[in-house]
């Protein structure tokens, strides 16, 4: 411590030393000096130990000057920043598009949860589109209910009595002259003052003198005036009164229009501007005056003759004519306005043949000349036409329409000789023996012949025109030609191999353009190209059926099972529409034993000869077919019909017999079960029918089991109560998972027991494990309270919107709100998507029954009975009823349309 306190010599020496080399003192504690305005430059120091003794300048593009400071910067490092430059940009524009979709995503979010209100009354803005002015009108102005404060009652002073006369002089009138003195021009003399005059006595005179005239020019005889007193100023109001830019634009119209006349005067389409616009002007005289002029100038302009002769009326326009086709002899159109002003047909006719005398060839006088001749003289003058115009295939036509058959033909070949390269003539031979009732073969021989000649001119015709021709044809009526055009003319320029297709695509073409017969005959044509094709034979009976009648579809149906023996498609139509539309039983047996013999082991053929004779009164003779098909077609469904026609007929000891045998040759077919179950719970035996169903369960595949736990349940439901039939649809839930029909049925049992808490939870789980299941999205529809329907409609219509159970439940939803013409629409398209749904037709039906007219039920009614709908929860429970199996169609709907009624009242679906 003295050390540090007295310091010796020896701790003073530094003293006197000479600094080290770059010492600065006080660097090492942070003191690197300061900079004042007196300074002239930095005071910082380099300090580097590079060892360098330049001073360095210290900026911003060296600042990382340092330790890599001796390095040098070379093309790597200009690729390193480039690289990392690119990956930062990149990395941002990651980051960017993440924000970007995070944003939009938390914005959608926002919007669903809360939405705007303009969203919200969206819907009910649309509905103000067809809200009518009547209606708008009648709705009454709200009144103020707002709490704001009102404005207060201003209070006014009286002006005095002298300000309001000062106002009445001022801006008053008087109806008198003032008395005034009238001084003479000679000094010296004065002339006393006139009395004053009445302004209003003034205007009394006036309105006296205008009647007097009004009257005046009435008839004396007959009482009756030419000027309508009361329209007259009527007259007057409605005359058009030019503003002053319309009279300042047709002012220098004239002038340029006079202009153009004065540099070229014999430009016609200038004179007849120049009238028109002194006519538009309302100067008729002066447009009459110009047009003259227009054809002293222009004597070769026929549009200028006819403006002059529309211009004047009368003589004056029948001589402007005249003296026109003085000048132009040759002049169609003015031969043609000259016999338009004619009133009496002799002088027209007379003016038409002075006409041919100058213009022998024009087709356009021959046409309006002949016309006004009755068919004799037309005969005769259309004979001189085809002379004069021999290339006018019209004359030529019209000749040959008016001859009989062997004129016609004769005409027809010379029209031919004449004009070879019109297949227009050849069309209208085929036409002529179609009406003369030839054959088919001796028109397409003549269609067949005309390509031939057209070819040999040189005439190419298409595939394309030929069809519009045979169009033609059948607008026309010619059927026949029609299909005879279409067999010699489809397969021009069409590959072999590309036929078939081609020939389809055309025919559905001509079917949405309503060519119903040119499509048939392209069909008809197909067949016989390839007949072994069912699915040409399908469409062509589809089109027949639609378009055609009953006894040509039973000629098709007929050909079509020649030549597709094995397809029972075809024999069963043909059965059924000879039994259903031509009302003929026993040609259905005949038709049905043929396909017997065709098709010995066909299930098909053999059910329906079992419902023809069942549907017919003859269930004995079903009964025998029944015994037959079970020893040829020995299969479930054979089996399943014979019983199933025991139970109609009451004889259910011989269906437990015959269900006992089927379920010994096919323990597996779950129906066996379900129908022998149903019989023991009628027969008053449940334990039995439990034990079928129980047995049932065990013995068929897990997806043919659910309709046996459903009934199992429901009986269990009815014999030990709920808990024992919640227990079997949970233990049939756990072996079938994610099914829809077991969720539904164990939500609706704990509705009926009251659970509705627990309902609502279960089908929340049912969403999550069906998610895509129409059947629970409509179930969950009708859960809902009234003011969330629409909601949770939503919602099902985004995961299945195709489904027809939530599309139902959707027309039914706008049917409880009144909104009959969108319900309208949801129905139509139930019933358009999804044809053999049962429950859609119904609910339909019934909807017009409330909402509707007669003749859109009977529309609904038509088309339901040509859907011939099978499936659906309601429709289902009445058509398998057995106490309906007798029951038609039309019946069924009605039935099961009576369970939808009263969907719109109190909210609830039925």
């Amino acid at each position: 411590m003295a050390k540090y306190l007295n310091p010796d010599e020896s701790t003073k020496r530094y003293l006197t030393r000479e600094a080290p080399l770059n010492y600065i003192a006080g660097l090492g504690r942070g003191a690197i000096g300061f900079t004042t305005r007196s300074d002239l430059g930095d005071a910082r120091m380099d300090i580097s130990f590079g060892g360098g003794g330049d001073k360095q300048e210290t900026t911003d593009d060296n600042a990382d000057a340092g330790l890599f400071s001796m390095g040098t910067w070379d093309a790597e490092d200009d690729e390193a920043d480039r690289i990392y430059a690119m990956i930062d940009e990149r990395m941002e524009n990651k980051r960017k598009t993440k924000n970007m979709a995070r944003e939009k995503a938390e914005q959608e979010e926002m919007e669903r949860e809360r939405p705007k209100i303009q969203a919200q009354f969206a819907d009910a803005k649309e509905e103000l589109s067809k809200v009518s002015f009547a209606e708008w009108n009648s709705i009454q102005d709200p009144g103020n209910y707002s709490r704001a404060k009102k404005a207060k009652v201003e209070h006014y002073t009286a002006a005095p009595n002298s300000l309001l006369e000062q106002a009445k002089r001022e801006r008053g009138t008087t109806s008198t002259v003032q008395d005034a003195g009238m001084a003479t021009p000679m000094s010296g003399m004065f002339t006393p003052a006139t009395p004053m005059t009445d302004l209003t006595k003034v205007g009394e005179v006036k309105q006296t003198i205008m009647k007097s005239k009004l009257a005046a020019v009435s008839d004396s005889v007959t009482g009756q005036t030419s000027v309508d007193p009361k329209g007259y100023l009527t007259q007057l109001s409605q005359q058009k009164i030019a503003t002053a830019a319309e009279v300042g634009d047709k002012k220098r119209a004239g002038l340029l229009l006079d202009s153009v006349l004065t540099s070229n005067p014999k430009h016609g389409p200038a004179w007849i501007a120049r009238a028109r616009l002194e006519e538009a002007s309302g100067k008729l005289v002066r447009a009459r005056k110009y047009i003259i002029k227009g054809t002293e100038e222009c004597p070769t302009s026929q549009d200028v003759w006819l403006e002059a002769a529309r211009l004047h009326q009368g003589r004056d326009s029948q001589e402007i004519l005249a003296t026109a086709v003085s000048k132009m002899p040759e002049a169609v159109s003015l031969w043609l306005a000259a016999a338009r002003l004619e009133v009496d047909p002799a002088r027209q006719k007379r003016v038409f043949r002075k006409a041919l005398e100058n213009v022998p060839n024009s087709v356009k006088l021959w046409r309006a000349a002949v016309q006004l001749e009755k068919e004799a003289d037309a005969k005769v003058m259309l004979a001189h036409a085809v002379e004069c115009v021999p290339s006018s295939v019209e004359m030529w036509l019209a000749w040959a329409k008016l001859e009989d058959y062997d004129g016609a033909r004769k005409v027809l070949n010379r029209a031919r000789a004449t004009v070879p390269t019109e297949r227009a003539i050849w069309l209208t031979a085929a036409q002529l023996e179609e009406a003369h009732g030839s054959s088919i073969d001796i028109i397409r021989k003549v269609i067949r012949k005309g390509i031939k000649s057209l070819a040999a001119h040189g005439v190419h015709v298409d595939r394309e025109q030929w069809i519009k021709e045979a169009e033609n044809c059948e607008r026309q009526k010619s059927l026949v030609t029609c299909s005879a055009v279409i067999n010699e003319t489809i397969g021009l320029g069409v590959e072999d191999e590309d036929r078939k297709a081609t020939w389809v695509e055309d025919a559905e073409t001509l079917l949405q353009r309503g060519s119903t017969h040119t499509a048939k005959a392209i069909y008809a044509h197909t067949t016989s190209v390839f007949p072994s094709k069912k699915s040409l034979w399908l469409r062509l009976a589809r089109v027949e059926k639609e378009y055609g009648d009953s006894e040509s579809l039973k000629e098709i149906l007929a050909k079509s099972v020649k030549y597709c023996i094995n397809s029972e498609v075809l024999w069963l139509m043909y059965a059924k529409h000879t039994w259903q539309e031509l009302n003929d039983v026993v040609g259905a047996r005949t038709i049905l034993k043929q396909a017997f013999n065709a098709n010995p082991d066909n299930e098909s053929i053999w059910l329906a000869a079992v419902k023809l004779e069942k549907e017919t009164g003859s269930p004995k003779l079903a009964r025998e077919v029944l015994g037959k098909a079970r020893t040829t077609a020995d299969t479930p469904r054979v089996w399943m019909k014979s019983a199933l026609l025991e139970r109609d007929q009451g004889r259910y000891q011989e269906e437990e017999e015959l269900l006992q045998q089927s379920l010994k040759k096919f323990p597996a077919f779950h129906k066996f079960y379900l129908m022998l179950g149903q019989l023991k719970v009628q027969m008053g035996k449940p334990q039995e029918a439990k034990m079928i169903y129980t047995k049932g369960i065990k013995s068929v595949s897990a997806a043919n089991s659910i309709s046996l736990w459903l009934s199992l349940a429901r009986l269990e439901e009815r014999l030990s109560g709920f808990s024992r039939s919640r227990a079997i649809v949970e233990k049939a839930r756990t072996k079938n998972p994610k099914n829809p029909l077991l969720w539904l049925e164990a939500i609706r049992n704990e509705f009926r027991n009251g659970e509705s808490r627990i309902a609502f939870n279960m089908m929340a789980k049912a969403l999550q494990d069906c998610p895509t299941s129409g059947l629970l999205w409509a179930e969950a529809i009708k859960m809902e309270s009234r003011a969330a329907k629409k909601a949770r409609s939503v919602d099902a219509l985004k995961r299945c919107d195709q489904d027809p159970h939530v599309i139902l439940s959707v027309a039914q939803l706008f049917h409880q709100n009144r909104t009959i013409e969108k319900a309208r629409l949801w129905y139509h398209r139930c019933v358009s998507d999804h044809p053999t749904f049962g429950d859609a037709w119904a609910a339909a039906y019934q909807f017009e029954v409330e909402n509707g007219t007669k003749e859109q039920q009977e529309i609904v009614l038509k088309h339901c009975l040509n859907a011939n709908p099978r499936y659906g929860e309601k429709w289902i429970s009445v058509s398998k009823d057995p106490r309906n199996h007798a029951l038609s169609l039309e019946k069924v709907l009605l039935l099961v349309a009576a369970k939808f009624a009263g969907i719109n009242k109190a909210g609830a679906l039925v």
